[in-house]
């Protein structure tokens, strides 16, 4: 598997997972730094487009991924709160995304890792040239992958220069239904003012949820997110009230949006920076994990028996840079637009919406999605 080269990964969220079996792949020797106890992914649902799918086919486990994921067309069956449907899924004609539950991805792409390669509770505290410290020890690498989050370490002390990601005036709540307790519902986003409810079906007979909203200032504890979610939708069409009443109220989660000023770069010297530590976006593309996967597949094809490591560094932040800074601004334009409270600016959305042909819509997601999985090579 390796030719004496080493990595090391700093994070074992998605991202990281998915960089260290491709890293492998190409012949690395890889180690994975969690400073979570525990492994895994919890709570939530994402939905993986087309090109998150070419990824992880890259990567070996494609296959394994669409075995736990339920078809979805929400990103084609828009409403708005009064049940008004602004646009329809065409089964056939419209390219639907794979809903699954973070934990089953997470899940996969952890048993696709020998035991050994994650160290569980070693936070990083810092890197020093070649070698990563961390609580507990330091190693020594040839390459380290930051693969540690919209609030990555590794970034801030290489791109010390780089802005704090900048609250995105919206919150989001998550929930996933309990198995069997709703009956058969198609996937949807309801478009309101200044806010949205999303719906994936999952695999189980369960779905995910999200409601998104506007908020002017980063959110507070309260005694319990179900009951928010529900007042501020309560007269919100049907399946939503039903949605909520067949969600745990104790596994509702509430995160606030923060995203990423571009960045220059994403490598310096040995460190590469991938997924939300090199370009945390606002969710409204759904591209978050999918274009950490792709971080991933570019990283190890560009590493993969090179002999010049800085140039295939170079490589790799030469194709991502483009199309991942592309991405980013047009998830926080259209979280800009989504995010709005104004009348004016809601109505002429609905009103687009509804005039847009069907086929314009998808030509739309279909270039977001339009990317080719580079080989990786050992």
């Amino acid at each position: 598997m390796s030719d004496g080269r080493k990595a090391v990964v700093v994070g074992g969220g998605i991202g990281g997972l998915a960089a260290a079996i491709g890293l492998r792949l190409a012949g690395w020797s890889v180690t994975v730094l969690e400073r979570e106890k525990a492994l895994g992914e919890v709570g939530s649902g994402l939905s993986l487009a087309p090109n998150a799918l070419e990824a992880l086919d890259a990567l070996g486990v494609g296959e394994r991924v669409r075995s736990v994921t339920h078809p979805s067309g929400a990103t084609a069956n828009l409403r708005t709160p009064d049940g008004r449907y602004l646009m329809r899924y065409r089964p056939g004609k419209d390219t639907p995304v794979a809903a699954l539950h973070r934990a089953d991805l997470h899940e996969v792409l952890q048993s696709a890792l020998p035991p050994e390669v994650v160290r569980l509770d070693a936070e990083v505290v810092g890197v020093n040239g070649a070698e990563v410290h961390y609580k507990g020890g330091s190693l020594a690498a040839d390459l380290i992958v930051g693969a540690d989050g919209v609030h990555s370490a590794l970034r801030r002390q290489g791109w010390p220069e780089a802005p704090e990601p900048p609250f995105r005036h919206c919150t989001v709540w998550r929930g996933v239904t309990e198995p069997g307790s709703t009956g058969p519902i198609e996937g949807s986003v309801t478009i309101g003012r200044g806010c949205y409810f999303l719906i994936h079906p999952l695999r189980g007979d369960r779905l995910y949820w999200a409601l998104g909203a506007r908020a002017e200032e980063p959110s507070r504890p309260s005694p319990s997110e179900h009951a928010v979610v529900r007042e501020r939708t309560e007269d919100w069409h049907d399946p939503i009230p039903k949605v909520l009443v067949a969600t745990r109220p104790d596994h509702v989660l509430r995160h606030d949006i923060h995203d990423l000023d571009p960045l220059p770069a994403y490598v310096k010297g040995r460190v590469a920076l991938l997924g939300d530590a090199a370009h945390a976006m606002a969710p409204d593309l759904g591209q978050g994990a999918c274009q950490a996967i792709e971080d991933a597949v570019e990283l190890a094809a560009a590493v993969g028996g090179a002999g010049d490591l800085d140039a295939a560094l170079a490589g790799y932040n030469a194709r991502r840079l483009p199309r991942t800074h592309k991405i980013q601004r047009e998830a926080r334009r259209k979280c800009d637009i989504t995010m709005s409270t104004a009348g004016m600016p809601y109505a002429l959305t609905t009103f687009l919406l509804r005039l847009t042909p069907q086929s314009l819509a998808q030509r739309s997601a279909r270039r977001v999605w339009a990317w080719d999985a580079p080989e990786i090579t050992s």
